[in-house]
Parts: C-alpha cells; structure tokens; sequence
C-alpha cells in the first residue's frame, strides 16, 4: 500500500498545482462566459446570452476577419521564410553557427523590445524604413501605424520577423533528420537541386511542416503584442484582434463574462482548425 501511495505522493503537488492554476481556471472562465459579470457585482446568470450577442455583432465579425486577415499574411509567409532559412544554414561551412545565432535572435528577444524597435522604424517622417525608400528609391512611404491600409501588413511583418527564426530551427532538425541516402540516390538518378528539393526533401520533411503550419497557426490566431504596443487596435479597428479585443472588454470594459465567451469562441476556432489539420495530414504527411 506504501508503495502504491508514494508515487502519487510526489506527484500531489503538480497535480493540486495544474488543478488550480490550470484545470480550475479553466472550468470557471467557461462557466463565466454564461453570466454577466463586471467584478465589482455578483454575476448573473443570462444562459447563452453573451455568445448570441457575439455572433450578432457586427464589431465581432470585423475583429475576427481582422485576425483572419492576419493569421493570411503571417502564417505563409513565416513559414516559407523560415523554410527558406534553414535551407540556407543547413550547410557544414566555417561560421554557420553565427549565421543560425543571429537568425535565431529575435525569437528570444522581448516582443515589447522588438515592437518598440519596429514601432521606431514604421515612424512616417524619421523612420527607417521610410527613409530607405525616399533616399533609395525614391518612393515616399505610407503611414504604415496610422494607414488602415498598411496597419495590418505593418504588424504582421513584425511576427514573421519574430518566428521565423524558431520555425528555421525545427525546420533545420527537420532537415538534418533526413537520410543523406535519399539525396545520394536522386542525385545518381540525375535529379537537379530543384527536383531533389521537390521529390525527395520536401515530402521527407512534411511531418515537420505540419507541425510548423499547426504551431504557427494558433500562435498568429492568438496575436495580441504587436496590436497592444503599436496601434491598440487602430486605427479604425482596423488591427483590432480577437485577443486584444478580448483583452479590452475584460479589463477596459470590465465585461468579464463576455470576454471569457470570446476565448472559448476564439478556442472554438483553434480546436476546429488544428483537428482539420489532424484529419487532412493522412493525406499529405509522409512518415519515414
């Protein structure tokens, strides 16, 4: 009996920890997203109330194709970049530590860093980025925080920049864990860089794509950083995202009970999306 207990002795308090900083918080934020509470009140219960005025709200369905307007631009774009750099450092050459190094950066630098730095260069009138294009080009660049055009591409930008440098990592593994045979024998078959990259790499590495494209996905569904440093969901709420705009109606607003009903929507979508995904990779994930 001792020694059937002692296990789940050493195992108590992670478990009294997960059930009551995950598990429980959890459980009553979904219970919440059935009430009407601003926390300095008792919360009331209205049924499904809050979700019925989510699906009703024009302001909803902006933010949420504003957050599908982004996870469009980041999620592609991050993972053909990052793919393209691990391609270009998986090389055995003097130095390509430092090349992986500086790629790798921004992955552990402060996203408040990174969007301060970037909110400098997006400045219109002494921003780098403008400046580049008036004394190179020639071409006097937009407004890119203020524009409702250019806001959302601006943020975005800033999250490629911000993973790709951790995709480039698995993406490397991916590439590394690849039997040089494969290579050898197309290469003896006459196959070019390009047909190799096609026939044999890209298909080997498809169980790390999935992973990358699944990761990358909730993390750009869930941005929020970028949008509360640099625009807080301007201008127009034109880079109002579903987290930030549930940020904003449970500690703006105070309408906690409508805010936890936005999470476990904006679960909802992730949940969909990912088990889309898990369905859908027997048809295109090749295993070794």
């Amino acid at each position: 009996m001792k020694r059937t207990l002692t296990p789940y002795i050493f195992l108590a308090p992670v478990l009294i920890g997960m059930v009551v900083f995950s598990v429980g918080p959890i459980i009553v934020s979904f219970l919440l997203s059935f009430t009407k509470w601003d926390i300095l009140s008792a919360p009331q219960w209205i049924g499904t109330g809050n979700y019925t005025e989510i699906f009703s709200s024009r302001l909803f369905w902006q933010v949420f194709s504003n957050t599908a307007y982004y996870v469009l631009l980041a999620v592609p774009c991050t993972v053909v970049l990052s793919l393209a750099l691990a391609l270009a450092v998986n090389r055995r050459i003097r130095g390509i530590a430092l090349f992986r190094s500086a790629f790798f950066m921004p992955v552990v630098t402060s996203m408040v860093a990174v969007a301060v730095v970037w909110g400098w260069m997006y400045n219109p009138e002494y921003g780098l980025i403008n400046y580049v294009l008036r004394a190179w080009f020639g071409v006097r660049g937009p407004a890119w925080l203020q524009d409702p055009v250019w806001a959302m591409p601006a943020l975005a930008i800033v999250g490629i920049w911000k993973a790709a440098g951790y995709n480039m990592m698995i993406f490397l593994a991916g590439l590394q864990s690849i039997p040089p045979e494969y290579d050898e024998a197309a290469l003896l078959d006459g196959a070019n860089r390009r047909q190799r990259f096609f026939a044999v790499t890209l298909p080997m590495l498809t169980p790390t794509l999935y992973f990358v494209l699944v990761v990358t996905f909730i993390g750009a569904f869930q941005v929020f950083e970028q949008t509360y440093i640099l625009t807080r969901g301007g201008p127009a709420n034109a880079t109002l995202t579903l987290s930030y705009f549930i940020f904003q109606n449970a500690f703006q607003f105070f309408r906690m009970g409508y805010a936890s009903a936005l999470a476990y929507v904006m679960f909802a979508v992730v949940f969909i999306f990912t088990l889309a995904q898990m369905r859908l990779q027997k048809k295109w994930v090749f295993y070794k």
